[in-house]
């Protein structure tokens, strides 16, 4: 049987799922793409290829068995792009929630049947069919879950919204014991820079107390303040536009202490580093190109305690 603890964001990581390149179907035709980082690339002819996407995705699971991990890999679906896991299932505690993505991804949960017939069925939540929520929006912070999402207006109108009231509504009936605290989210579907994807676009907890957060990216001041006041200003480095455009705040803790980073985030690396914390750099830059990078393609299903 599979065990599963995860309590928050941080903590020494023991096994994870990370997803796979290998036949992920090519360059979508532009009105298959759902968001809009995608469909800059597709429009510029420079949206990845396989060639480059595996080497990336290896150089990844290095660095995590490097650490010790335990790493699983999706089965491989001919022509599906499976490259981020983290969207398709979420562990909190030790429950796996399996939620409705949107349509263009829900054959993407067969390639983790095989894990998932490793849980305990008493594990296994999967969502109702109105709630809607990704696991880039789902982020467990202790005695938190902080969820981003979008009001009913903004999830109607964008395609780029994934996570819906109801998703969080769900997630506070499954774990009563948490704080939920949700975020509305900016959205746009033209331009990526002004499109907060998901909650880790735009934050994203390290270490023990601190945070990287893009303040732009929630729609309403008091979140923002909020984050500020909880985590101290001290604790928390702020990136720009250009920063949360390349993803800045999709980075990826093994532990406390070591963080998987893209090594273009020249300045970022560096604070890191000047804060303590080991930065294991690695090339990312094309998975990037996709609206995704070190977070969105790793879903982790235990932490120590």
């Amino acid at each position: 049987m599979l065990t599963l603890n995860i309590q928050n964001e941080t903590s020494k990581l023991e096994s994870v799922v990370l997803g796979i390149a290998k036949s992920f179907g090519g360059t979508p035709a532009l009105e298959d793409c759902y968001d809009p980082k995608s469909r800059e690339h597709v429009k510029a002819g420079t949206f990845p290829d396989e060639a480059n996407l595996i080497p990336a995705m290896e150089s990844f699971c290095t660095v995590l068995k490097k650490h010790g991990v335990q790493v699983y890999r999706p089965s491989e679906i001919y022509g599906l792009n499976q490259i981020f896991s983290r969207d398709i299932a979420f562990v909190i505690e030790n429950k796996i929630i399996l939620p409705n993505i949107i349509k263009d991804r829900a054959e993407e949960i067969k390639a983790l049947q095989y894990l998932i017939n490793q849980i305990p069925q008493e594990y296994i939540v999967k969502m109702p069919q109105e709630a809607r929520a990704e696991g880039g929006d789902v982020m467990p912070w202790n005695e938190f879950i902080f969820i981003g999402y979008s009001e009913e207006e903004d999830f109607n109108q964008y395609q780029s919204a994934r996570t819906n009231k109801k998703g969080v509504d769900f997630l506070s009936k499954v774990f009563p014991n948490k704080k939920i605290k949700a975020f509305e989210l900016n959205k746009s579907d033209s331009i990526s820079s002004e499109n907060a994807l998901h909650l880790d676009c735009c934050l994203q907890p390290i270490a023990k107390n601190q945070a990287i957060i893009y303040r732009e990216g929630f729609k309403n001041l008091e979140d923002v303040c909020f984050i500020e006041s909880y985590f101290g200003k001290d604790n928390i480095i702020q990136i720009t536009k250009e920063e949360m455009s390349s993803l800045n705040s999709n980075i990826f803790s093994i532990s406390p202490n070591v963080i998987v980073s893209e090594q273009s985030f020249t300045r970022l690396n560096s604070e890191l580093r000047s804060r303590g914390i080991t930065v294991e750099e690695i090339n990312y830059t094309e998975i990037a190109k996709m609206g995704g990078l070190l977070r969105c393609s790793t879903m982790p299903l235990k932490r120590k305690k």
